[in-house]
Formats: C-alpha cells, sequence, structure tokens
C-alpha cells in the first residue's frame, strides 16, 4: 500500500514543501485519534479541497481521505517511512543551529521548500485543523486517564416495592401462616437501567416455577434481591439461593451435607435447652407451650427421619450429583471450584427450604447428574424458582413459567412447551387485535377526510374526531427481535485426514492415566458431541486435538490448513474485564477500524451500548457471545467447543445451533444440554473408563444406559 506520502504527492502535484511537511506531521502525528475517515476528513478535507482548487469534487476528496486512512493503520514502523521528504540538497543542521540558536526552527519549512515553489497554504484554516486534532488529542489523553485510574466501579442492583398496610399487620401479629409468597407492585433496577418496573410475583406453595427471558434483562438480579430480602416475604418462610460454591475446610462433604440444615439443628437445640429448663425446676411455666409448637415443627421437616435416615439420604443426594463413595469422605478443601458448587446444590437439596432459589444448575452438571436433578425435583414438597435455558430440563421440572420481558413478568401454567403454545397464541391474537384497531381507526378517518369541509356532516365529523381521540393509545405487539449468529466459512475446503490422534496415552501423574490407546478422528463433516461425567477427560481430550496437550505416547497428525477456534467453558476468566468488548478486540486484533469491531460484536447480539459498557458489567450470557465474537474472528475452518451454551438464553442456543449446521466446517463440542445436541450433533462420544467409545443410538441409548445405571444404583 502506497504511504501517505506518496498518496499526497501523487494527487497534488503542486504541493509546496512546507505544507507537505505539515500535513504528512498532522497525520502521522495524531494518526492514532483518527477513529474514522469522517473525522480525518474534518480535520484535512477543507485544506485539500482548497489545494485542489476545485479540480476535485466532494466524492474525490472523500476517496484520498479513505486512503489516508487505511494507510494509517498500518504498524509505526510503515508510518514513519510516509514522514520522509526528498531535499533538494543536503542541509548541514549542525550550522543552522550554530548560526542562529533557536531561531533555526523556523527556518526548516523554507528550506523544504523547492525551487521555485510558493507556499499555497491558508494559514486560517491549517491553525483550524491543528486545533481541532489538539482538542481530540486531549480528549483522548483523558478518556485514557479515567480508564487507567483505576479499577472498574461496578453498578449495584437495586429493589422498591409499594408498602401495604393489610400485610404489615398480618406480620407483626404473627397472624400469616401462609407459605405462598406474594410480592406486588415492586421495580428493580441495576444501575440506571430499569429492569422490573410496577411487576407482581406470586409462588403458590408446592409448585415448580421456571424463570426464563433473554441474557441480560435481569433473571439473576431478581433472584438475588429475593434472597436478600430487599423485597418482602414473611420472614416465617425460610429461603435459600444456591449462588456460592462452598468454603475449602476440614469438613468431610458427607458431613457438610447433614450440617447445613440449620433450622432443624436450632429447633432441637431449643428443644433440648427447654427439656432441661424442665428438668432441674427452673422453668417458668411457658416452656410446654413452646416445646409444643418445636415438635410440631419438627414433624413438618421429618426430624425423627433426620435421625435415622438422613444421613442416607445425605449420601443419595450426593451419589445422585456424582460424589462416589470415597468422595463423600474427602474434605471441602479438596475439591475444584465446580464440586463445590455441586456440594453447595446438594446442602440445599437437603435444608428443604419452604423457598429453593436456583440460578443455572445444569450448569455445573453432566447429562448424569442433570437426569437425576430432574427425577429429584420433580417429587420436591416445597416451592421452587429456577433459572434455566435447558428446555429439557424445564419441560421435567416446571410446573410453571414466568416469563421476564419488557420490564414485567408474566405467568404461565405448564411447562416450557406449553408456554411456547400459549405465548406464540397470546401473539397472533394481539396482532389481530390490533390489525382490528388499526383498520376501525382508518375507517374512521377516511370519513373526517371526506366530510371535514362539508357543512351538512359538520357536527357528525365532529363527533367522529371526538371518539377517535377517546379510542385508547395504539400500540404495536411487543414482539421479541430473532437473534441470527453466523459463522464465518470463507475458505477451501480440503481432503481428509483432518484431525486425528492414534494410539495415544495421556497422563499428568504417571500413576493415573487419563487415556489409553485412544483413537479418533474427525473431518469438516463432523459433528461431534462428547459427553460423559465430569472428570472423565473430556476437557483434557480437547486440548491433546488443540495441540495444547501432548500425548506421553502415540500421534497426534492435523492437517497443515486446520484452523481451530476453541471456546472454554471458563472463557469469562479469558477475558479482560475492566475494558469494552471493542477495546478488547481491538487489543486482540489490533488494525481494524471501530466500525469493524463493532459489526463482528453485533453479529452476536453485542450492539449499541453494550459493546462500550465495561465487560465485568454484561450478564453470564452476553459476555459468552463476546468469546464467540472473539473466537470467530480470525476466521477458523473448525471449532472445539467445551459447554458452549453455558449462560446463554434459548433464543441464542436455537440461533447458535442454526448457525453451525450451516457451519461448512468441522465441530467438535462437549455439551450438557440435550436439546442443543440433538439438533447439532450426528456422532455421540462417550468419554469413560480411560478411553471414548461411539454411541451408534445417539443420544436416546445413552439416556437409555443412564437409566438402567440409576435403577440398579438405587439413586431414583
Amino acid at each position: 500500500m502506497a504511504s501517505c506520502a506518496d498518496i499526497l504527492r501523487s494527487e497534488f502535484p503542486d504541493l509546496d514543501g512546507e505544507l507537505f511537511a505539515t500535513w504528512t506531521g498532522i497525520l502521522h502525528g495524531g494518526g492514532a485519534d483518527f477513529e474514522s475517515v469522517d473525522e480525518l476528513e474534518e480535520a484535512v478535507g477543507a485544506l485539500l479541497r482548497e489545494v485542489s482548487q476545485d479540480t476535485k469534487d466532494d466524492s474525490a476528496i472523500r476517496e484520498i481521505c479513505q486512503r489516508l486512512f487505511n494507510t494509517l493503520q498500518l504498524d509505526e514502523g510503515q508510518a514513519q517511512r510516509c514522514s520522509q521528504v526528498l531535499l533538494d540538497a543536503p542541509i548541514q543542521l549542525s550550522q543552522i543551529t550554530d548560526g542562529y540558536g533557536d531561531a533555526s526552527a523556523d527556518l526548516l519549512p523554507g528550506l523544504l521548500l523547492k525551487r521555485g515553489q510558493s507556499s499555497m497554504v491558508n494559514a486560517k484554516k491549517l491553525e483550524k485543523a491543528e486545533a481541532r486534532l489538539k482538542a481530540k488529542q486531549d480528549k483522548r489523553l483523558e478518556r485514557d486517564s479515567l480508564k487507567s485510574s483505576g479499577p472498574v466501579v461496578l453498578e449495584e442492583a437495586s429493589a422498591s416495592q409499594a408498602s401495604s398496610k393489610k400485610e404489615t399487620r398480618m406480620e407483626s401479629s404473627g397472624k400469616n401462616k401462609s407459605y405462598d409468597v406474594r410480592i406486588e407492585n415492586f421495580d428493580v433496577s441495576f444501575g440506571e437501567r430499569v429492569l422490573l418496573t410496577g411487576a407482581d410475583l406470586n409462588l403458590a406453595f408446592g409448585r415448580r416455577y421456571g424463570l426464563v427471558g433473554r441474557n441480560g434483562l435481569g433473571k439473576t438480579t431478581l433472584l438475588k434481591m429475593i434472597a436478600s430480602q430487599s423485597l418482602r416475604i414473611p420472614s416465617h418462610i425460610s429461603i435459600l439461593h444456591v449462588e456460592q460454591e462452598v468454603a475449602g475446610d476440614d469438613t468431610p462433604a458427607l458431613q457438610s451435607v447433614l450440617e447445613c440444615d440449620t433450622t432443624r439443628e436450632s429447633l432441637l437445640r431449643e428443644e433440648r435447652d427447654l427439656t432441661a429448663k424442665i428438668s432441674s425446676g427452673r422453668g417458668e411455666g411457658t416452656e410446654g407451650a413452646r416445646l409444643s409448637e418445636i415438635y410440631a415443627k419438627l414433624e413438618e421437616i421429618e426430624a425423627d427421619k433426620a435421625q435415622q435416615g438422613e444421613p442416607v439420604l445425605a449420601s443419595v443426594i450426593l451419589a445422585g450429583l456424582g460424589f462416589n463413595a470415597k468422595m463423600q469422605q474427602q474434605t471441602t478443601k479438596e475439591f475444584s471450584g465446580g464440586w463445590r458448587m455441586r456440594l453447595a446444590l446438594a446442602r440445599a437439596l437437603f435444608a428443604r427450604p419452604d423457598l429453593l432459589l436456583l440460578d443455572e444448575p445444569t450448569n455445573m452438571l453432566d447429562v448424569r447428574a442433570i437426569l437425576w436433578l430432574e427425577s429429584y425435583l420433580q417429587t420436591w414438597q416445597s416451592t421452587i424458582l429456577v433459572v434455566s435455558h435447558d428446555r429439557n430440563f424445564l419441560n421435567a421440572v416446571a410446573t410453571d413459567i414466568i416469563h421476564l420481558h419488557s420490564q414485567r413478568l408474566d405467568m404461565y401454567r405448564g411447562d416450557f412447551e406449553n408456554f411456547i403454545k400459549i405465548k406464540e397464541e397470546r401473539l397472533k391474537n394481539q396482532q389481530r387485535e390490533y390489525e382490528a384497531q388499526q383498520q376501525y381507526r382508518e375507517h374512521i378517518q377516511v370519513f373526517i377526510d371526506r366530510f371535514r369541509y362539508n357543512a351538512n356532516r359538520a357536527s357528525q365529523v365532529q363527533s367522529k374526531l371526538k371518539l377517535l381521540e377517546k379510542l385508547p393509545a395504539l400500540k404495536p405487539v411487543d414482539k421479541e427481535s430473532e437473534v441470527i449468529i453466523r459463522f464465518p466459512d470463507g475458505f477451501e475446503k480440503f481432503s481428509p485426514p483432518i484431525l486425528q490422534l492414534d494410539e495415544v496415552d495421556f497422563y499428568y501423574e504417571p500413576s493415573h492415566y487419563i487415556f489409553h490407546s485412544l483413537s479418533v478422528s474427525a473431518d469438516l463433516e463432523s459433528r461431534i458431541c462428547v459427553v460423559g461425567e465430569n472428570g472423565a477427560g473430556k476437557s483434557t481430550m480437547l486440548k491433546i486435538l488443540m495441540g495444547e496437550l501432548a500425548p506421553v505416547r502415540g500421534i497426534r497428525h492435523a492437517h497443515r490448513n486446520l484452523k481451530i477456534g476453541y471456546f472454554s467453558q471458563h472463557h469469562v476468566d479469558q477475558l479482560d474485564l475492566n475494558i469494552s468488548a471493542v477495546e478488547l478486540l481491538a487489543r486482540k486484533f489490533p488494525g481494524k477500524t471501530e466500525e469493524e469491531y463493532r459489526h463482528q460484536l453485533g453479529s452476536y447480539g453485542i450492539s449499541g451500548e453494550l459493546a462500550v459498557r465495561p465487560v465485568a458489567s454484561l450478564s453470564g450470557g452476553q459476555k459468552s457471545r463476546v468469546a464467540f465474537a472473539q473466537m470467530t474472528m480470525p476466521c477458523p475452518n473448525f471449532y472445539i467447543l467445551d459447554e458452549p451454551t453455558n449462560h446463554l438464553d434459548m433464543e441464542t442456543i436455537e440461533a447458535l445451533a442454526k448457525a453451525l449446521n450451516k457451519f461448512r466446517g468441522g465441530i467438535i463440542l462437549v455439551s450438557h444440554d440435550e436439546r442443543f445436541i440433538r439438533l447439532v450433533c450426528q456422532e455421540l462420544w462417550v468419554c469413560e473408563n480411560g478411553t471414548v467409545t461411539r454411541i451408534e443410538g445417539g443420544f436416546d441409548q445413552y439416556r437409555d444406559i443412564l437409566k438402567e445405571q440409576f435403577r440398579k444404583e438405587g439413586f431414583l
């Protein structure tokens, strides 16, 4: 590509040396401050038009500015070459400085003039251009100083609720014994963004509610507001929110679960104290009534069973979530973060609170544990409110669906499939009603326009005008925008073998082999899903396939043209949370315009102000979308995806499945989402016992195998 100097010389051959040197100095000294072609044209366009002496029109000037802008995107070394000037004669700078001192600086522009040239620069316009550039540089420095001044301060969530005198009286009198949850007319905000306004939430005791909605609308925030009791909930209702992993200490996993039922433990402790008082003759006469209340409460939570059978129940819960007998005796500090989250879920299931809040519980589980959890929650006696984007999980567990959209909550009876059916029917009815109202208004308006100036119809026209004014405001149907994802696939096909492992052994420690004699292969037509229990080696196999881990024995073969895109289940750890998504891509892939970065992010739903907000302030699903935008920027021809659906909403999962099906390259993915697996995958690999086995019957066969194991082991 030609340098800036070449472009200026070729387009303006009569440009004098002084103006030439000034412009190249402006372009290269402040090139980084021009964020778009428009800004560059604003700075130098008027001067270019003047120098051209009307020989170039606006489109020609725009084209020159575009070429200059593209050149400024090159590396610094090339930019430095742009500022070189060929002189007619050598200049001895030492002689100039000796003879003139500081005044020599004013002579240099004149020396750069070629013989016979006179300056054509308009001094005033040049001063304005330099002033605009200096202002832009000052603004950039100020913005950068603000960014580097410290870590990003995240906004905080808040909730407000209209007061109810009736509820306040019932709560203070202790007469409210209902375990139903009624939260009426409340608002929830996150910083300045309103998430819910004038919303109502009614949870009937014993029912299981699935909370669904697009990423970033406030589902997790709503759970946190309920758990923290920022929204009013009767004090006698116990709430447990599975949010943080269990702290690591010397407590065995099984004991950690048994100790978590704090309500039962406190009641038993109080019962022992009261009994001791009565036995020692220190009672005050009120102990008997209190003991009756305690016994009634203990009977409700089956305290007798806790003395004899609950260690067994705790063990069954842990086993269902993947803890074998040896793991149940390990201390909590020996487990990774993912296993401690499972332990937190086990404690919540054992504690049996009146209201259980779960936020994406399947994200931390493998397919086997998800199937067990579905079966276990179907017999749950108290209330559940669960945020999940796993369609099959909601169909198995939920009795009701709560849809969060447009800053409100809509309730639907039935599972997720029933919700989809009813919601679509509602939208159709609303559309028909909207169109009917529109036609009615148009009919009235036609009458008014026809007889507006007819004196005989004046009273009728006035009547119609008043009728129009009284009609309610006509609002179009509120439809959620369709999610569209596209994976770039502008690459040439090449013949197999593409990627394969041949007789591979691998271990982290010689005493424990992860894989032994592993042989697998994939090509550009592959649609492979890998399943298996957590810890079986799924992620390890993906890293061997990518070449990040070297086999201890055996061969990894990859085609020389293979270009792999990798999505990690821990993608958040790889993102700089203190900068915006646009800046993230600019640092990872420098040399492109901001418009290109925004277009890439927009392809994955990160548009508008989301693209310039700190990544830390985005929801889990939005961070996943940023990771997808980053992964696809180099246009890979083969994708290896480790739990890509975690945190994504259902609409995005469906769009992701469609995009992968249209993609012309190869795919190997690890997933626990049954519907996603069925939509995308044509092969199913099961990772277990140090090897990988292909299941010919697909996911149905694998599901039947797991259920048979549950029955044999007595976990159901």
